[in-house]
């Protein structure tokens, strides 16, 4: 293919430029970006519930602990981490309920909010979640217990099923939770 170029160089790279602009491909299609909340997703008592991410500092199988004497009974013991002691606390029996016998599938999420170190051992945990932030909700999704719900922040609806989201700093502010002893 034989190209007619101007004799000028400056010319010359103007028909380039010219050219390529004629062939090269539009730009892709435009998508609206939808901000995303992303949270721990976690089932307890039933319910599909997700923890702020930045809240949750790790996820535990349930790790060998010691029973303590004269506390409640939603308090499963202590368990040494890497040199810490973590207390384990039970919290479908915290709320009102127990733990389904399926053990394999129990986790323990890691909470560290300021001083407070602590796992709550929960039926399962299904990994990261993102929502986008248009589906939130203030409303708590029917069914969840009235035990639970001071502990909820909103929902999610996400793919016909709704998500609550769980609060540790609530469950953390409420005196039940410090009020150990049997």
């Amino acid at each position: 293919m034989v190209l007619n170029l101007p004799d000028e160089p400056f010319q010359q790279l103007l028909a380039y430029a010219n050219r390529s602009v004629a062939v090269a491909p539009g730009l892709p299609e435009q998508k609206e970006i939808i901000p995303e909340w992303s949270g721990i997703a976690f089932e307890l008592g039933g319910i599909k519930m997700a923890a702020p991410m930045g809240q949750v500092t790790e996820i535990l199988t349930i790790p060998p602990h010691t029973r303590l004497p004269s506390v409640q009974e939603w308090v499963k013991g202590l368990a040494n981490v890497r040199g810490r002691l973590l207390p384990l606390l039970d919290m479908e029996a915290f709320l009102g309920g127990a733990l389904d016998r399926e053990r394999k599938s129990h986790r323990v999420l890691v909470l560290e909010l300021g001083d407070l170190y602590s796992g709550l051992i929960v039926n399962s945990v299904r990994g990261m979640q993102t929502f986008p932030i248009d589906v939130y909700s203030d409303d708590v999704p029917e069914g969840v217990p009235e035990s639970l719900q001071p502990y909820l922040s909103g929902s999610y609806l996400l793919e016909g099923q709704q998500w609550a989201v769980f609060n540790p700093e609530k469950l953390v502010q409420d005196e039940r939770f410090y009020n150990v002893a049997d």
